[in-house]
């Protein structure tokens, strides 16, 4: 028996001089009268349909319906049995085996078989029968060349391993790894799913501006790029917030947008300098109402992507059952403190407090007893909020953004969503008094000018924007990137990012 997959199994074998083999194939292929790059296949049906349509059935009903079909693949595996050959082809994520006989196909098509190698693309015409071994194949009476992979795959036996390769080079990734193309499957149901909903819910999608003069909608580092014709700087949109609050003025009162951010910040297993974000606001509601519907969405976006109402990610079993749990800030710090931290501390942290619990080297810019109290959040609960939790009471030194609970203005009408340990969705009661927000957006100028990058610039047009009244507006942020971990058990945000940022070498 051989192989034509045993060049891959050879790495002694210098790569340039594969190539130049499978070159010299190339050639021989295009000399048997083959395009070395046909414009069409001739096809008339999918692997995936194929395998659909006929996985269940048995041999002896293919035998009496004999269906035949014309499918195209990628030749994943190539086993030789002197006139006979399997060919294992691949579409997507789906696979099927053609079986290919020397007294079958024409004397041309034979020389074009022995010319091919794992990773060339052929079109097969035949009928769908079961192997005596009992597997789906389709008996090839014809074959056609559609395109040469002149590189080889990785092995086989070993495939793409390397990290760091995968995200370079995510087009292979994609022909070795199956399970990544099913990932990435799982995203765009997620998404589908999403935009079903807001759609039957009477939401309208729209699109603001990803060149901003002003980085507004977050607190977050921006990228700046410059505009030659008008010679102004302006900044990679990091949240989209301000204009869609500006659609809510101008009387479109719900509008949701799924837009991509950027922010000019640490990499890590969560971030990633350009993410797609889910936003929407809804005149007439406060975040309470956004707490239901958010509930309503994920519930049923388990249901319909996984099938049911848990989630496995990172080992643990993620019920997405109503209601989700929840916790003021300062409730999940003295929960998850262990008794270390009492409720009553948290009003205003003291020195010793912050030191007892904070790094050193993370202690800058905690001025207010808001910034601690949110720096203690994040080294104490953040990591245990594994079940769906929501976040409430936020102080309102950090929601520049946010309206102020009217029984105690030190916090504002806002919640995070957690999931997995981490924060998924951001949502508001929106400010919506001018005057307020003007003090709020000077509050944020002077921590910039002590040092913090991260604080919200000055929009005058969105304080005028105000002026002309916008109706109660709940707000809301839903992270698609980071539902996506959760929905596909991946560890990582690149694992979920299909070419995520990497240094170069």
């Amino acid at each position: 028996m051989r192989r034509l997959s045993d060049e891959n199994e050879q790495p002694e074998v210098p790569e340039s001089e594969l190539i130049r083999v499978r070159r010299e194939k190339l050639d021989r292929i295009a000399a048997l009268g083959y395009d070395r790059f046909p414009t069409t296949a001739d096809v008339d049906t999918t692997i995936a349909e194929v395998v659909s349509k006929y996985g269940a059935k048995s041999h002896d009903e293919l035998e009496t319906e004999k269906p035949r079909v014309k499918i195209a693949g990628r030749i994943m595996t190539v086993r030789e049995f002197g006139k006979t050959a399997f060919l294992v082809l691949s579409e997507k994520s789906a696979r099927i085996q053609a079986y290919c006989r020397k007294d079958t196909l024409s004397e041309r098509e034979w020389s074009l078989y022995q010319n091919l190698d794992v990773g060339d693309w052929i079109s097969v015409e035949g009928t769908v029968f079961r192997t005596k071994t009992n597997e789906l194949s389709v008996k090839a009476q014809h074959i056609d060349f559609l395109v040469k992979a002149l590189r080889p795959l990785p092995s086989k036996w070993h495939g793409l391993t390397d990290v760091e390769q995968r995200y370079r080079q995510r087009y292979v990734d994609l022909i070795v790894n199956d399970d990544v193309k099913t990932a990435f499957e799982r995203r765009a149901r997620l998404v589908r799913y999403i935009r079903n909903w807001f759609d039957s819910h009477g939401f309208i999608e729209v699109e603001t501006p990803m060149m901003q003069p002003i980085a507004g909608g977050a607190a977050a580092r921006p990228f700046i790029t410059h505009h030659n014709a008008l010679d102004i700087d302006l900044y990679m949109r990091v949240a989209p917030e301000l204009y869609l609050k500006r659609l809510i003025v101008g009387g479109m009162h719900r509008v949701y947008e799924l837009n991509r951010n950027f922010r000019n910040e640490g990499i890590g297993y969560r971030w990633n300098p350009e993410f797609t974000m889910l936003e929407f606001y809804q005149a007439y509601a406060d975040y309470e109402v956004l707490i239901d519907e958010t509930e309503e969405l994920l519930s049923g976006l388990a249901l319909d992507v996984l099938g049911t109402g848990t989630a496995t990610y990172r080992g643990a079993e993620i019920s997405f059952k109503r209601p989700f749990a929840r916790y003021t800030m300062k409730e999940a710090v003295a929960h998850f403190s262990g008794g270390r931290i009492a409720v009553e501390q948290l009003d205003e942290p003291s020195e010793a407090l912050i030191e007892s619990v904070i790094p050193a080297d993370k202690r800058d810019g905690l001025y207010g007893a808001g910034k601690r109290l949110a720096a203690l959040f994040e080294a104490v609960a953040e990591e245990h909020l594994i079940q769906p939790t929501f976040i409430t009471d936020f102080p309102t030194e950090v929601s520049p953004l946010s309206k102020q609970r009217r029984d105690d203005p030190r916090y504002v009408e806002r919640f995070e969503l957690y999931i997995g340990g981490m924060e998924v969705a951001n949502a508001f009661s929106e400010l919506n008094d001018a005057d307020e927000q003007d003090r709020r957006f000077r509050q944020q100028l002077a921590e910039r000018e002590r040092g913090d990058e991260e604080a919200h610039q000055m929009d005058e047009d969105y304080v005028r924007a105000l002026e002309y009244g916008m109706p109660p507006t709940g707000g809301e942020g839903i992270g698609i990137d980071r539902l996506t971990m959760i929905f596909t058990d991946s560890a990582t945000i690149r694992d979920v990012i299909l070419f995520p940022l990497m240094r170069p070498r």
